[in-house]
């Protein structure tokens, strides 16, 4: 319930931000990444490459382009803040992994900056492929789950980087709500399935199966621990 009411106050304040702002200069989407959604439907002509064109036609000199950037970045992370609120109340605490909050945070910083830097370009754009493809990623996610939360964040990323704020808004409060209705109601949960998430109000758990479930983390931290070491071993004969 306290997510609930949390994620409620954030997106109908940043709903009345976003309409007072339309109050007091009506074309606020040509000095700010607003967005203009309909311009995304609109279709070029056949076996065209067309490229996302970003309305700003008022950013005219490097002052206002400098605070376009930042109300990107800036909206960017700012849309991630009740995602990471979400995965913090929805994830078992025991399998909450800081680095990845704080890489939900920072990974919208880099696409929307990099968005801007290839936007329209297809060489900086295979360019940015093959250094993307020099980078080897060695973090191993603890659950496949966690994967969704980074693919919102590239996403909101994507959307901020072409001055589509909104979409990312409205994609953040979707994603939001969805995980919070299926944490709420405990979907697909039994006692023998492996869990995501935490228990739900729905699904409190008993002391003894607390105990029970205090118990397989710890052997699960255990075999973790092992596998770790065996493989540390097997890449020293190696």
């Amino acid at each position: 319930m306290r997510l609930f009411l949390r994620l409620n106050l954030f997106y109908i304040s940043l709903g009345l931000l976003i309409w007072f702002g339309y109050q007091l200069v009506p074309d606020l989407h040509r000095y700010l990444p607003i967005g203009v959604i309909e311009d995304l439907f609109n279709k070029g002509a056949p076996g065209e490459l067309n490229g996302v064109v970003i309305h700003a036609s008022n950013v005219t000199n490097q002052a206002s382009g400098l605070l376009w950037l930042i109300a990107a970045i800036l909206g960017a992370v700012m849309l991630m803040i009740p995602v990471v609120w979400t995965y913090m109340a929805i994830r078992r605490e025991s399998k909450l992994d800081q680095s990845l909050l704080q890489t939900m945070l920072i990974i919208p910083i880099a696409v929307t900056g990099i968005v801007l830097i290839v936007h329209n370009s297809l060489a900086l754009a295979f360019s940015l492929a093959g250094v993307v493809a020099g980078i080897r990623f060695r973090y191993a996610l603890k659950n496949p789950a966690d994967s969704l939360f980074l693919f919102l964040a590239i996403g909101v990323g994507l959307a901020c980087g072409i001055g589509m704020f909104v979409v990312a808004a409205v994609m953040t409060a979707i994603f939001n709500y969805t995980f919070l209705a299926l944490w709420q109601m405990n979907y697909g949960w039994n006692q023998d399935s492996r869990r995501y998430m935490s228990h739900g109000p729905r699904g409190r758990l008993t002391e003894a199966e607390l105990e029970e479930e205090a118990q397989k983390d710890m052997q699960e931290k255990i075999n973790r621990k092992l596998y770790e070491q065996l493989q540390k071993e097997q890449n020293k004969n190696v």
